[in-house]
């Protein structure tokens, strides 16, 4: 199945970065947004209390469901910002690490950005994204 996202990478900026500069869909293309995918269980309970990469996980977990209900998967992704309640670049990454592996070689343009609460109880990550798929 043809994709509606185009990963974009310039010569011109440092390959250090892990994800894509930019992304682009055909105008024809039906854009999906979703809300920040939150650590959430089913009872709405906040998972992987205190663990970084636990709650993004259980976020990333709950973003695809959003994605299938949609008509969509991470393939089909082409951005996001992945929100980390903490000054501490190591917690960052460790939250980084697993929505980086998760989209695997689908690497979208993303920002990672330490803020200082999210909504929910014992909340440490969200995870925000847009995706784009074919009308056709």
């Amino acid at each position: 199945m043809a994709r509606a996202v185009t990963l974009i990478r310039s010569t011109a900026l440092s390959d250090i970065a892990e994800y894509a500069y930019a992304a682009t869909a055909p105008a024809e293309s039906r854009l999906i947004f979703l809300a920040g995918a939150c650590p959430l269980n089913d009872d709405g309970s906040t998972a992987a209390i205190g663990d970084y990469a636990g709650q993004a996980a259980k976020a990333m977990e709950n973003m695809q469901t959003a994605l299938a209900a949609a008509g969509a998967s991470l393939r089909d992704v082409i951005s996001t910002r992945v929100l980390v309640a903490s000054a501490r670049r190591e917690d960052l990454v460790a939250a980084w690490q697993v929505v980086r592996d998760l989209f695997a070689d689908h690497d979208v343009p993303s920002t990672l950005m330490g803020v200082t609460v999210l909504g929910y109880k014992d909340q440490l990550v969200e995870i925000e994204g847009v995706a784009a798929v074919d009308t056709v």
